[in-house]
């Protein structure tokens, strides 16, 4: 089994992850962000803050429908905010769904100065804020929760391990 979908929070190593294991799965690695730019011509955070969330949130559920169709053995790499969507979030309890987490100081120096439109005004208090309002849900279409704060390696060689467990 090699398709795998991430969750979590920005910062948490979706991407990071994804590209890591694809590497070692000699799998591709997609990121929904980049599916949504290529489909809208500009990056996500510009979309988000031109056409708002509402909007965004449809054209990222867009997005995750696309590569899931178009594709078998892949590792995906979603938006924190998949989970806001309830067609996501159902989608996403069909698929082999990982919960990517870490604490929220690991979070905030990991995104330094990225432009993360959901975050600009008080990143500590935005983080929170989020992580209230998406727990329940990245718990509810996940089949586990990593924690991510440790070294890229060290947390593919776990969730490498995991889904092995997990499939067996």
């Amino acid at each position: 089994m090699h398709r795998l979908v991430f969750v979590g929070l920005p910062g948490t190593g979706k991407t990071t992850l994804a590209h890591a294991l694809a590497a070692r799965w000699q799998v591709e690695a997609i990121d929904t962000d980049d599916v949504l730019a290529t489909a809208v011509g500009t990056s996500a955070a510009q979309f988000l803050r031109e056409h708002g969330e509402a909007t965004y949130r449809e054209r990222e559920l867009d997005a995750l429908r696309a590569v899931l169709d178009g594709h078998g053995d892949v590792v995906v790499a979603t938006g924190g905010g998949i989970v806001c969507t309830p067609a996501a979030r159902e989608i996403l309890t069909r698929e082999f769904t990982l919960w990517l987490d870490c604490d929220d100081d690991v979070i905030l120096a990991r995104l330094g100065d990225l432009d993360r439109p959901l975050l600009a005004e008080g990143p500590a208090e935005a983080l929170t804020r989020l992580r209230n309002e998406r727990a329940e849900w990245y718990a509810q279409v996940s089949r586990l929760r990593i924690d991510t704060t440790g070294f890229p390696d060290d947390v593919v060689s776990h969730v490498a391990r995991e889904v092995i467990r997990l499939t067996r």
